[in-house]
């Protein structure tokens, strides 16, 4: 074996003294007086007694302490695993309520999104007049088109009547001219003469 560092040896009496009470050293006076009271004089042996109730009070009552400590540390501990799985529920929670916030952003998100297309629409729609105010104006509009339709039709009839007439006034004035052209053309006599003259009694 190798050879004990002085940490490994004190850490070994540490773990037999427990808390650090001196028990281990109570335990081996305990065995001694309890070997001297075996061995020893009778005249002694009532005190040797009282010291070995006294240190055996004094192991009692460190072994009673022990047992309160570990009572206490597994109340302790039982205390930390419940405190650890309200933790842990707590978290189990809190991801669930993060989870759960999150749908609701992304739903409130959608939610807006839908509000501004909405609003977006209702504007457009705002800019343009109301459909019975366009079917009205549809009818106004036809309405007005039928009359000028009307009025196109009689002012083409009075421009049709307006060229005959016009047409007729040419005819008459190129008539009129050819006659005073005709006229200019007659001898002088002939153009004096009345109609029947002419001829000769026989």
């Amino acid at each position: 074996m190798g050879s004990v560092s002085d940490d490994d040896i004190i850490r070994k009496r540490l773990l037999i003294d427990g808390d650090g009470a001196g028990d281990d050293r109570r335990l081996n006076v305990l065995v001694r007086s309890f070997v001297r009271w075996c061995a020893g004089p009778q005249d002694e042996a009532h005190g040797q007694y009282q010291r070995l109730l006294g240190t055996l009070a004094q192991c009692e009552f460190s072994m009673g302490k022990a047992l309160l400590v570990h009572g206490m540390n597994r109340r302790e501990r039982d205390n930390y695993d419940r405190i650890y799985r309200e933790i842990q529920e707590n978290i189990a929670g809190a991801h669930e309520s993060i989870v759960a916030c999150k749908k609701r952003i992304a739903e409130a998100r959608q939610i807006r999104k839908h509000r501004q297309e909405y609003d977006a629409l209702a504007r457009a729609i705002e800019q343009h007049p109301e459909r019975q105010d366009t079917l009205r104006r549809l009818e106004a509009l036809g309405r007005e088109l039928e009359q000028l339709s009307h009025v196109r039709g009689s002012v083409e009839e009075k421009l049709q009547l307006r060229r005959k007439q016009f047409h007729a006034l040419l005819s008459n004035i190129y008539e009129l001219q050819q006659t005073l052209e005709n006229d200019e053309k007659l001898p002088e006599g002939e153009a004096r003469r009345p109609s029947g003259e002419g001829a000769p009694k026989g």
